[in-house]
């Protein structure tokens, strides 16, 4: 019984993945002209589907939201009733359907004509009215649906699958980046994922400056008075020159008994290492652990020079889940 119902699962998968290289093969210039379309759109995305392929075309639309590509759907049943007000003249509609003759979505491609709106149609058969009328036409090949082959899944699964890929072509040719994404996720797992070195660095007066002419008795006050086990040696300019760390103070106390009245700029370590303000925490992390260091300086992309935040890698772990 458990090997029937484990080939069952595995027959299904086999159907959609079969489904998946067909239409692969299929993917030609019209996938192109499609996603030119999208990133000439001054307005916003529209899809649009019926049943099951409603369900895909709420997941295609949230997909293009997230990476930067404005999307709504509207319920075909809703645009006979008032809801075809919604979808404007430079707006660009996407209509999915599998046999691409579903009646209620008759008015919505009947509004689209008289209003000259531009129609992609995702859709099975050459023979609909939804493949005759769109303007860019995307055609998804006939598969092998599961369950008896009467329940939507390989086709659905195809539907999805060039959601997907128009919506990451679109992305990628807007160059929309991790910083971009993360506008657009602001809470959540993906968060976290994205955080930078800007979300979790201690700024302003939290960051231990010293003069680089100051003595190193000075440098020790401020080390015990931030408790962040380092100081950032700046010069009259604000500009970073070194840092000095209680790592650094414990190997010169092996080799110096009188250090209070010495220059800090003469004990310090040149050249510390830092990072771009968006910098993935992560990567920040990971850079630490590879230099063997626990603290670390960061900068703006406009001037490297200058410290503008710091991060201790307790900071890092505490926040990076």
């Amino acid at each position: 019984m458990k090997n029937e119902t484990t080939l069952i699962g595995k027959n299904v998968i086999d159907l959609q993945i079969k489904a998946l290289k067909k239409l692969k093969n299929q993917i030609n210039n019209t996938f192109n002209d499609a996603v030119k379309t999208i990133l000439k759109c001054k307005s916003k995305i529209i899809i649009c589907g019926v049943g099951k392929s409603g369900i895909i075309a709420s997941k295609i639309s949230a997909t293009l939201a997230s990476v930067g590509t404005p999307s709504f759907t509207v319920s075909a049943n809703d645009c006979s009733h008032g809801d075809l007000g919604r979808i404007e003249k430079n707006d660009v509609l996407i209509l999915i359907s599998n046999s691409g003759n579903t009646i209620e979505l008759k008015n919505i491609i009947k509004y689209a004509k008289l209003n000259k709106i531009i129609l992609i149609g995702i859709v099975s058969n050459k023979n609909s009215l939804l493949y005759k009328s769109s303007n860019i036409k995307l055609f998804i090949p006939e598969v092998e649906e599961s369950g008896d082959g009467i329940v939507p899944t390989s086709s659905t699964t195809t539907q999805l699958s060039i959601g997907d890929a128009l919506a990451i072509a679109v992305m990628m040719k807007k160059k929309f980046s991790k910083l971009d994404f993360k506008k657009f996720h602001p809470s959540g797992a993906l968060a976290d994922k994205l955080k930078t070195a800007s979300d979790l660095m201690l700024t302003k007066r939290k960051i231990p400056f010293i003069n680089e002419d100051e003595t190193m008795k000075a440098a020790l006050k401020i080390i015990n008075l931030k408790r962040l086990g380092f100081v950032v040696v700046t010069n009259m300019q604000g500009l970073t020159k070194g840092i000095f760390t209680d790592g650094d103070l414990k190997r010169i106390m092996q080799k110096k008994n009188k250090i209070d009245n010495l220059k800090i700029r003469s004990l310090m370590i040149k050249n510390p290492f830092s990072v771009e303000k968006n910098t993935l925490a992560s990567e920040v992390l990971s850079l630490m652990n590879k230099k063997k260091i626990t603290n670390v300086c960061v900068h703006s992309k406009e001037n490297t020079q200058k410290t503008i935040g710091v991060l201790h890698i307790h900071d890092l772990l505490n926040n990076l889940r």
